[in-house]
């Protein structure tokens, strides 16, 4: 497994516990930026809609202060201005919808390219459940306010429309309502203030959420074996952590109901000091009776919607801070190069290392590798060999030291070239559905099944149009479809991270003496991490690693003569062919 880099030694309590900072991420400009005809248009019916709605309440006034002559014509206006308010709303609730779906896509599509961009040690930092989260409920809510913005936007026209209704009807009960509603806007944001800040902590913990969802799925096993264990986590670990986001949501939209509902007080009370007190009835009052009993429900949806913003704010908020987290962008891939040699000098490295509570340092590492050659690399759990791998592949960047590729210092601009010459099968390696990147590759199919029947694997699996028939294998088996990708990337440098721990004994020993030198026949070098120290004479070079240090680097002594001679290494079957893909 790889280290945790020091920043993040407990990522998802760190990332709660940390106080907010301003969101850099405007939804309305990411909207625009996206599609800005589309989103003008949306906006703009938006707009006349809620237009449409005051046009909508100055007929009914005029109709109830009209004498009857010409109720007639006001009918027909009032049908023509309904007719366009119905279809302007729902011109603007399908663009907006439109937008909606294409800002979950587009987020989604963005962070995707920004974790692939990233590098590895930066998507490390971030880590898999903030990621996750992110992708899942924070675009979500994001694509949801969107969604909801017309309905937003046809209410803040209607309530501004309204009020300059109530300013011509009669300018001193304006300025009441206008105070009221300010005494009701000025409650309710000090309500909001609060139930923000429980938002935003739902929104730390929830990072913490997702890291216990996903340990409940990887470790089901475990937790079915043993109930005591199963109990503790799903009450004391999960069940704590969706408690915490539960509580601290309720509480943040407890606040804002009830800020909303002060709002509706202060709008009922001044409905009713308006018709009881001030006025004495008249046709003056009974316009703003219905004027102020219209505005109960766009007031009520904006009300309603601050919440949704509340939480939109918070999801921009952390995707604001994890693509600044992100922002270093890796090299542009470059196409593999010719492989003469790679060497490191005086390389350093350092990672936060979680059982110690403590920096772990590696290096200074001086290594070099040479084309065709098979490299043990050994050493105690812990000693630095992922990290180390990681750093020969280029997934890390060294802190000091130099790496040199045939001869030419590697930097930052050219670490892709380094990383072009590698494949390779990590511990904690992943399997894609499909053979990713060598879709239209000749004969793919026909020369992927002839590896997976090689690696005792046909009665299981084949594969179809570049996609693996299924995945629902062994993690020993899933290594070996993980080998057959790594090898038809027909790379010239391949490293395994102790590929055959979770292979059988009768298989380890195909690995070792037979696929290992018919890779190696075929000019590649391998870089080999085990533990499996009676198949070390396979090997060209045994590297020892302790404590990051590297305390031996010797040849096995053992030449490709004596290897053929030896009946333990039978001749090289080249089940391998390598093809240019």
């Amino acid at each position: 497994m790889g280290p945790s880099p020091a920043p993040v030694a407990a990522d998802a309590a760190n990332a709660a516990s940390r106080p907010p900072q301003e969101s850099g991420f405007s939804l309305l400009g990411f909207v625009f930026g996206q599609n800005p005809v589309e989103f003008s248009t949306a906006v703009a019916t938006s707009l006349l809609s809620g237009v449409a709605a005051v046009a909508l309440i100055i007929l009914i006034n005029m109709a109830l202060a009209s004498d009857g002559s010409d109720l007639a014509t006001l009918g027909l206006v009032f049908a023509a201005v309904a007719v366009v308010t119905v279809a302007l709303q729902t011109a603007s609730g399908i663009l907006f919808g439109r937008l909606g779906q294409e800002v979950l896509a587009r987020l989604r599509s963005r962070i995707a390219e920004r974790v692939e961009a990233a590098p590895l040690r930066a998507v490390e930092q971030v880590g898999p459940a903030r990621l996750q989260a992110l992708i899942t409920d924070d675009v979500f809510t994001l694509a949801t306010v969107v969604v909801r913005l017309p309905v937003l936007f046809t209410n803040a026209v209607a309530i501004s429309g309204c009020l300059f209704y109530l300013a011509w009807l009669s300018l001193p009960l304006f300025v009441g309502a206008a105070g009221m509603m300010a005494l009701g806007v000025a409650g309710y944001m000090l309500v909001a203030r609060r139930a923000r800040h429980h938002l935003e902590h739902a929104g730390g913990r929830q990072d913490t959420l997702f890291a216990h969802l996903s340990a409940l799925v990887l470790g089901t096993k475990e937790l079915k074996l043993n109930r005591a264990k199963a109990e503790d986590f799903r009450t004391r670990h999960l069940g704590a952590a969706i408690e915490t986001v539960r509580r601290a949501r309720t509480h943040g939209i407890t606040l804002l109901a009830l800020g909303s509902a002060w709002g509706s007080l202060i709008v009922f009370g001044f409905i009713g000091l308006v018709l009881f007190v001030f006025t004495g009835g008249g046709t003056v009052a009974t316009g703003y009776a219905v004027v102020l009993l219209f505005l109960i429900g766009p007031l009520a949806a904006v009300m309603e919607d601050l919440p949704r913003l509340a939480v939109a704010r918070v999801a921009g908020q952390r995707l604001a801070e994890t693509e600044a987290a992100l922002a270093t962008r890796d090299t542009e891939p470059a196409p593999p190069a010719p492989f003469a040699s790679l060497a490191f000098e005086a390389v350093t490295h350092a990672y936060w290392d979680e059982r110690t509570a403590e920096m772990f340092r590696l290096g200074p590492v001086d290594i070099a590798f040479a084309p065709g050659e098979i490299v043990f690399l050994v050493g105690g759990n812990g000693s630095g060999k992922t990290t180390l791998a990681k750093l020969v592949t280029g997934l890390y960047a060294p802190e000091s030291g130099t790496v040199r590729l045939n001869g030419a210092i590697v930097d930052d601009t050219s670490r892709s070239t380094q990383r072009a010459l590698f494949s390779a099968v990590f511990g904690d390696f992943h399997l894609f559905e499909s053979l990713i990147g060598l879709s239209g590759a000749p004969d793919l199919d026909a020369r992927a099944n002839r590896l997976i029947s090689r690696l005792a694997l046909t009665h299981k699996v084949s594969v179809d149009d570049g996609h693996f028939s299924t995945r629902d294998l062994s993690t020993g088996q899933r290594k070996r479809l993980a080998l057959v990708a790594a090898v038809l990337e027909d790379r010239p440098f391949l490293v395994f991270d102790e590929w055959a721990a979770d292979q059988d004994p009768a298989f380890k020993g195909v690995f070792y003496r037979e696929l290992l030198p018919e890779l190696k026949a075929l000019g590649k070098s391998v870089l080999v991490i085990s533990h499996d120290d009676r198949y070390f004479d396979c090997g060209d070079r045994i590297v020892h690693m302790e404590n990051g240090q590297i305390t031996g680097d010797a040849r096995t002594g053992a030449d490709d003569d004596a290897r053929r001679e030896d009946p333990k290494f039978p001749e090289p079957s080249f089940v391998f062919q390598s093809t240019p893909i």
